[in-house]
């Protein structure tokens, strides 16, 4: 098995998304072989432009992005600029990348990557999974292709963020998250699964709340302190933040922000991360007060075997400080690049 972790990220940037992409650029075992852009946070056009504008700013302007279904699989898309800003990222305003998406669909881009790396790649899924779904439509042996597949999504025992049940990512395209979920127990059933997904649910990922005095941490970090910073890459993710901040705020939360994308990029690429138990989990799809809610059956009443690892417990402040420790070297390095 190689060292280098492969990793390909499907994300709806959105302000978490940006410190997900962030972190996987920033730590040095990751080698981030391609970029699909779902529609999400904000439609899937803006996503695939802020995606392009990030790694172009962050140096990378040579990894692949892939634009995604603009719809999710059979309802129409909702988005949540009151949450993440009317383009995605707060109030972070990125010049447009000179580069443009791929020639192919984010679908194909996941099935190309998992093909040139079999039983190595690790792919990442922080948005909803309409991409995914698609990409196993195209290839059914997409389970035991890729080495680890991670997923924030979810709430496992937990309330939910866009309905009392129901988490945003899955509940934006809930027939896509059951599909992706009914694939893995499909080949865990036929024994070519490989591992099982680890799914973040916000169980775990809303234990991850960022508050303001960590943005000093970051600059200071990066050798550019104060905020705002001068550091180019602190400075959107600052301005970002703020806005995560206040939407926040606004729903009762307090003035923080919960990162539940980070958090789920810290564990893929490293999965000691967090305690994890076996569970086999269905999307409700059906149900007038609990649609898009995840059914984890942890004691085998389906008598189907467990097709995930749901994420249930994590070090808050192992993960910050991780983050804080690879974001603000590299963006120093950016700034004298």
């Amino acid at each position: 098995m190689s060292a280098v972790l492969r990793v390909f990220a499907d994300l709806d940037t959105g302000v978490d998304d940006a410190m997900a992409l962030a972190y996987l650029l920033a730590s040095p075992e990751a080698e981030l072989v391609g970029v699909a852009s779902t529609a999400g946070n904000v439609g899937a056009q803006r996503v695939c432009a802020n995606n392009l504008a990030l790694l172009e700013l962050c140096g990378r302007p040579d990894i692949p992005v892939s634009l995604g279904s603009l719809v999710p699989l059979s309802i129409p898309l909702r988005t949540a600029e009151d949450t993440h800003g009317p383009a995605g990222l707060g109030y972070a305003a990125l010049p447009a990348a000179h580069a443009g998406p791929t020639d192919y669909d984010a679908a194909t881009a996941w099935v190309r990557a998992a093909r040139a790396h079999p039983g190595e790649l690790i792919g990442l899924a922080t948005g909803p999974l309409t991409n995914l779904a698609l990409a196993l439509r195209a290839e059914p042996g997409l389970p035991g292709l890729l080495r680890r597949l991670v997923i924030m999504g979810g709430a496992f025992d937990y309330r939910g963020n866009t309905t009392p049940v129901s988490e945003w990512n899955i509940a934006v395209d809930p027939e896509a998250a059951a599909e992706v979920f009914a694939a893995w127990g499909a080949a865990v059933a036929g024994g070519h699964a490989g591992e099982l997904p680890i799914v973040c649910g916000l169980n775990i990922t809303e234990r991850m709340a960022l508050r303001p005095p960590y943005l000093a941490e970051l600059a200071a970090a990066a050798g550019a302190p104060g905020i705002p910073s001068a550091n180019p890459l602190i400075r959107v993710l600052s301005d970002a933040l703020r806005f995560y901040f206040e939407f926040h705020d606004s729903v009762g939360e307090g003035y923080l922000a919960h990162v539940h994308d980070p958090f789920a990029a810290a564990v893929a690429l490293d999965p000691g991360l967090v305690n994890t138990r076996e569970a086999t989990v269905d999307v409700e799809l059906d149900g007038s007060l609990t649609r898009g809610m995840t059914v984890a059956d942890w004691a085998g009443h389906w008598g189907r075997p467990p097709n995930a690892r749901i994420a249930v417990d994590g070090p808050v402040q192992v993960f910050f400080d991780r983050f804080r420790d690879r974001v603000g070297p590299f963006a120093a390095g950016l700034a004298h690049s």
